[in-house]
């Protein structure tokens, strides 16, 4: 980790989020021309990427890794079900131990410590003071169900995704930031069931090409893609089960708010195939910046401006911006030379 975690800031409440130079400096901004094409834009995961980069390991941690662990500890808190494993993946979550614990000590060794004897493992999250000797494969030995324990010590969202019969079903999760999505809702479901409602991209076909790609992703050959929307307020938890505490949000921006309360959210999704399991590990870590702080980096502004201009209708109502979208489009005008 190249920036020192901050102490623990808010997601909610009075959203205390921020972040600091180095933070927006190395934000994956997700628009690499200034129209906006729909797209898989999945590419090859190659680590070590660039320096310093949310790219440079494969699953990335930074200085808000204590406020996204709190956050985590407060959802699953309110509603246990945000982390859930079918029977049949236990293997899959053993194998998501494995990645993530051989990840973290190799790449951030100044936090993380991995120790093993055969079969008797022992792990050391300094950040979290945790210190838990077990056996690998008894979920008896670990304090928590495997999936929850591991999940609740990654940044990001995690699924598992069981492949089967040609398809890839999401069996097992850990899901306490997702962007108006819901785990039990899709829980079980195959591929294109839980993108039924993204619009355009069934029409062009995108899905079965997607799916037909990522059943043949290898062992060590991971693959990722950035997704994005816009969001009100630095809220990490924007789940159909919590719409009543977020869903006023859209109308509380106004001219004078709009680069203070609205962010652009984006994902960075990385699929990697587990090697006992044959489960893909479909990790989903969320990056959030306001506007305000977008705007500092003058490229980004004028090519934001231009992609929010031009977005179509269908994918401005099934982002959730309809809103605040013309508020958007008007405040940022002012950084596009060409406006």
């Amino acid at each position: 980790m190249r920036m020192a975690p901050k102490p623990i800031q808010s997601f909610r409440d009075d959203f205390t989020y921020s972040n600091s130079p180095g933070a927006v400096a190395r934000f994956p901004f997700p628009f690499p021309e200034d129209e906006y094409m729909y797209s898989v834009n999945i590419e090859p995961h190659v680590t070590p990427g660039p320096e310093g980069s949310v790219y440079e390991h494969l699953l990335d941690i930074d200085e808000h890794y204590l406020s996204e662990m709190h956050e985590r500890d407060l959802v699953l808190k309110e509603n246990p079900k945000r982390c859930l494993a079918m029977p049949h993946m236990d293997l899959a979550c053993w194998d998501m131990i494995d990645r993530v614990m051989h990840c973290f000590s190799e790449d951030y060794p100044e936090h993380f410590k991995l120790t093993k004897a055969g079969d008797q493992w022992t792990w050391e999250n300094k950040l979290l003071n945790i210190n838990d000797s077990f056996t690998f494969g008894d979920s008896s030995t670990l304090p928590l169900p495997p999936m929850e324990y591991i999940g609740r010590q990654v940044q990001g969202d995690f699924a598992l995704l069981d492949q089967r019969d040609g398809d890839l079903f999401m069996d097992a999760g850990i899901v306490t930031c997702p962007a108006d999505w819901s785990l039990a809702f899709d829980a079980g479901m195959g591929f294109k069931e839980w993108h039924g409602p993204v619009p355009m991209a069934h029409e062009m076909g995108i899905f079965d090409r997607a799916l037909k790609y990522l059943c043949a992703i290898p062992l060590g050959r991971p693959v990722r893609r950035l997704n994005w929307t816009l969001t009100v307020n630095a809220r990490m938890d924007t789940s159909p089960e919590t719409y009543p505490s977020w869903g006023s949000d859209r109308a509380s921006v106004t001219p004078e708010n709009v680069g203070e309360k609205v962010h652009l959210r984006v994902e960075l999704q990385v699929l990697d195939r587990m090697s006992r399991s044959n489960a893909l590990m479909f990790s989903i870590r969320t990056y959030l910046i306001s506007l305000e702080d977008l705007v500092t980096n003058p490229e980004w502004a004028k090519r934001m401006h231009r992609v929010m201009k031009g977005l179509p209708e269908q994918l401005i109502e099934y982002k959730g911006l309809t809103r605040f979208h013309p508020l958007v489009v008007d405040w940022l005008a002012k950084y596009d030379p060409a406006n």
